[in-house]
């Protein structure tokens, strides 16, 4: 979505969020960025990504929260950090908004979404990430940027929102460095990296 534009998957199926603001579309170029980024342990990566992400972001009025897609506590620990939430501090500093990189949290270890189709994507997800319940009364009647690295199929920015919402967030602006436009059209499923 962008400005008043909305895009046919929308209009046949309106999404739970109130737009998405990508720095580019997921190709060649850019998955190798994510690569080097999050499995190449490239961190130094994080201001470019996110000023790529800032450029396109919509006017963002009154008080935000910044907050990045969480990672489950197995997983970070493994990888040694959350490349959303790494993106998410630099949008926070670029922006003058407020990071909150503790609101979300994802419950349940799942397994590596990618190679996965959407539905496969949100079973998996199906009650894995919540707000925590300390920070329950900052989301309620917040507006929150979404922040992560790759939008795929949206399902784990839809379990976020879906998450927010819930917890009585007012909008929710998804924000990343690259979306995946089409899925495979024979499996749903797509060659982005998993988080």
């Amino acid at each position: 979505m962008a400005g008043d534009a909305i895009c046919a998957p929308c209009m046949a199926q309106p999404p739970r969020h109130d737009g998405i603001a990508a720095g580019t579309l997921y190709n060649d170029t850019a998955r190798k960025l994510v690569l080097a980024f999050k499995h190449g342990r490239r961190i130094a990566l994080a201001p470019m990504l996110a000023r790529l992400i800032a450029a396109r972001l919509p006017a963002m009025e009154g008080p935000w929260l910044v907050m990045p897609v969480p990672l489950h506590r197995w997983r970070l620990w493994h990888r040694g950090f959350n490349q959303a939430a790494l993106i998410a501090a630099e949008i926070a500093r670029l922006t003058g908004t407020e990071l909150m990189v503790d609101a979300l949290e994802r419950r349940k270890r799942t397994p590596a979404l990618g190679g996965l189709g959407r539905k496969a994507r949100m079973r998996t997800l199906q009650g894995a990430i919540a707000v925590d319940p300390h920070r329950g009364t900052r989301v309620r009647g917040a507006q929150v940027l979404l922040v992560d690295d790759v939008l795929t199929s949206g399902a784990t920015s839809d379990a976020c929102v879906a998450a927010l919402k819930r917890a009585g967030a007012t909008r929710v602006v998804i924000a990343c460095f690259a979306r995946v436009l089409e899925d495979d059209s024979a499996s749903g499923a797509v060659a982005a990296p998993e988080n």
